[in-house]
This record gives C-alpha cells, structure tokens and sequence, in this order.
C-alpha cells in the first residue's frame, strides 16, 4: 500500500499487505506465516492477523491474509503441528482499542453475548475435510 510507505508483489491483493511483524511459523512446506501486533485500525483501516507469505516459484514474496483479528487484539504464537494440518494461534487483548472500558468493549469477541467479557484464546485451525492448512 503505497500510501503508508509499503512495498510488495505486484500479484499481493489488497488484503495481502501487512505491517508491524511480530512473530512467524514455518509449515512443512516452507511458507512463511507472519503473525502482526501494532496495526492501527484508524489509520490502515484494518486489524492485525496473520498472513501467509509463498518462499518458492512465481508466487515467491507474495502475501496473503489467512486470519484476521477482532479490534484491539494482536495475532501471536503461530505455531503448526508436525503435519501442518493444525494450526495453533493466540488472539491477546481482543477489544483493547482506544477508550474502551469493562463495560462498554471495542468487541465482544468470542462470545459476542452482553453478559461474557471479552477474553483472550489459544485457536486450534483445521481445515474443513482434513489436510494442510494454508
């Protein structure tokens, strides 16, 4: 996105770009998997999350959004079991934007009922039907 100084692959999409890495997986593949802490949602106008980023062929370089999570919160700990078909990532401080309180959060997440405070969680990803993620 040339407007925040970002450079990348002619073939990354608008939701491929990325700012502020903070931690990374390798699946048994080889793709590199970029997990983001520190994208100001008012400024970019998204979240952070995690992308997956090709290493071989044409596609080498090019990024591309998995996952993205809710306001305030920071994608970390990515991590794949041995086969790649588990995908482990944990969602920290979800609903921490700005002048949110206890009582009135930025989300709900990830129960989005009035009565649950919005809390943190370790996800386990499988792909519906089996097989490597990504």
């Amino acid at each position: 996105m040339a407007e925040v100084g970002a450079s990348f692959s002619t073939a990354t999409t608008k939701n491929g770009w990325f700012g502020m890495p903070d931690n990374c997986a390798i699946d048994t593949d080889g793709r590199l998997w970029v997990s983001t802490d520190g994208n100001n949602e008012k400024a970019t106008g998204r979240t952070d999350g995690i992308w997956a980023v090709d290493t071989e062929g044409d596609a080498r370089g090019t990024s591309k959004l998995f996952f993205r999570v809710p306001v305030g919160a920071e994608m970390c700990g990515p991590s794949f079991n041995p086969t790649s078909d588990t995908f482990f990532v944990a969602v920290q401080h979800p609903g921490d934007a700005g002048l949110a309180t206890f009582e009135a959060p930025a989300t709900r997440w990830p129960d989005f009922k009035d009565d649950m405070p919005v809390r943190p969680a370790v996800l386990t990803i499988t792909k519906q039907g089996g097989g490597k993620i990504g």
